[in-house]
């Protein structure tokens, strides 16, 4: 272990490509180093050399503001001063970086000063597939292995610069982008622990639901969307998605694009919140998560997804109607929440707005209309407009009902989940935008309870049509164009540049 760590010369760029590829030449040696060094660590007995690389930095200075056009909600800094950022994964973020570049030179017409940052490289991030390094090393190797290398740090990846109480040191530097490197090889690394699928996979347009049933329809889909068909029409529509992933990042080929076989092996059992991806290669296709039932599954998944920076994400799943007038089978587009699912309250507090997006609402309502085939009038009859309670306690019903009907009713909600809620203040919270289109399966307060005959017959009838709703909200926010779909509402007067 007697190489020194890759030494790279900070150089100021002004193409956002050339910048990108030095970020990856950076990273790249600097992992391959690591691995490397602890490759011979691990079979070595002389563990006392220390051994460190670290994070590509990417930074821009400006002195003044450029006018800007108004209707963009990122890529352009707040006020003078030097903006900087470590940057991870550059092969995996390539087109994200480049393109949050190319608007940065656009409205400020600055270079890019590229080189290595003091922040190191936990030895564990060094290894993309999550290798779990500890497992063949034995107890002296176990004890030198936090004194040779940097492991992760927490204090280096916490939430701070999302959450608003981020505070700047002495040098005044502010942040370029929401997530630092380690916060994101951080959530890249659980993303595998809980989806079983690589974040390569996942896609810009991400549905979360709450039930398999749903994800049987989707895996489906999926499915056919991947066999050959004659018709031209179908075949045009199908060829635009490559492939459908599946957990163990098994792939399946679309037939009308190229004839492979299926690769990768499906795990022995399915991991906590599964994972399956229609995939595009532009990276704009649908994937799709079944988070289960609750909102800590709902924070823990999407603080994970945050950091691939997607393009929207929407809860589609069950809730209990709170109207009498509702029927079983009926749809509500969340317009507001009320909060009571609690993981989110020490990061956002309840003072704080979770606003509808128009972009997202008309979209979701659009597509309900299209699948369902009924307009402007006959569409209230399916789907109402209004509040989602979001609780964490699934037993609810059996409470005391004065005190929590009161406040339903206060709130004039029409449903209650246990998801929505985390997921679009999770949503606000980084900057993704969101919406909720639930499907009302039960109604406890009018005797309607979810039992096992009731839940088969709803299933059968509305999961189908509920999944080609949510396919087709994704598709059209697809082609209305990321512009329009990333609001204003979602950024602060003291923003980041990335998105």
């Amino acid at each position: 272990m007697s190489e020194k760590e890759p030494v790279h010369a900070t150089r100021s760029i002004t193409d956002p490509v050339e910048a990108v590829e030095y970020l990856k030449t950076i990273y790249e040696t600097s992992t391959a180093y690591l691995r490397a060094a602890f490759e011979r660590f691990s079979g070595e007995k002389d563990v006392s050399r220390r051994v460190s690389a670290h994070y590509p930095f990417i930074r821009i200075t400006t002195e003044d503001i450029t006018q800007l056009d108004k209707r963009l909600s990122y890529g352009f800094v707040s006020g003078p001063g030097t903006y900087q950022t470590t940057v991870t994964r550059p092969d995996l973020f390539a087109n994200y970086y480049v393109e949050q570049l190319r608007r940065l030179a656009l409205n400020h017409d600055v270079a890019f000063e590229v080189g290595v940052s003091d922040e190191p490289i936990p030895v564990h991030f060094a290894y993309n597939e999550g290798v779990y390094l500890e497992g063949d090393l034995d107890q002296s190797h176990l004890r030198a292995m936090r004194t040779v290398f940097d492991v992760p740090d927490l204090r280096s990846m916490d939430d701070s610069i999302v959450n608003g109480t981020h505070t700047e040191g002495t040098d005044e530097i502010h942040p370029l982008a929401l997530f630092t490197g380690p916060r994101v090889d951080y959530s890249l690394h659980r993303l595998r622990h809980y989806t079983a699928t690589s974040p390569e996979h996942f896609q810009n347009y991400v549905l979360f639901t709450n039930y398999q049933f749903y994800i049987d329809e989707f895996v489906e889909l999926g499915r056919e969307l991947m066999s050959a068909t004659d018709d031209p029409d179908e075949r045009a529509y199908r060829s635009q998605y490559s492939a459908f992933v599946e957990p163990g990042n098994v792939m399946h080929w679309n037939a009308n694009v190229a004839s492979r076989a299926v690769e990768g092996t499906p795990p022995p059992r399915l991991p906590q919140m599964p994972a399956y991806h229609l995939v595009r290669a532009d990276g704009a296709g649908i994937t799709m998560v079944n988070i289960g039932v609750g909102p800590s599954n709902a924070k823990t998944i999407t603080d994970h997804i945050a950091v691939l920076r997607p393009h929207a994400w929407v809860m589609l799943g069950h809730c209990a109607g709170l109207r009498n007038s509702q029927r079983l089978g009926d749809y509500v587009l969340a317009h507001g929440y009320v909060r009571e699912d609690h993981v989110l309250d020490a990061d956002l507090p309840l003072w704080v707005p979770v606003p509808a997006l128009a972009e997202v609402q008309v979209a979701l309502e659009r597509a309900v209309a299209e699948v369902t085939q009924l307009g402007d009038y006959e569409l209230k009859r399916v789907m109402r407009t209004g509040t989602v309670v979001t609780v964490d306690n699934r037993n609810w019903e059996l409470r005391d009902h004065r005190e929590p009907v009161q406040r339903m009713s206060q709130s004039r909600a029409i449903a209650l989940d246990m998801e929505s809620a985390t997921i679009a203040a999770n949503g606000f919270r980084f900057r993704v935008p969101y919406g909720t289109l639930l499907c009302v399966s039960d109604k406890p307060l009018h005797g309607e309870l979810k039992l096992p005959g009731m839940a088969d017959r709803f299933y059968r009838e509305r999961v189908d049509q509920h999944l080609k709703i949510g396919v087709k909200a994704m598709e059209l926010l697809r082609d209305n164009g990321l512009d329009r779909l990333h609001s204003r509402k979602l950024r602060s007067f003291n923003e980041v540049a990335f998105q």
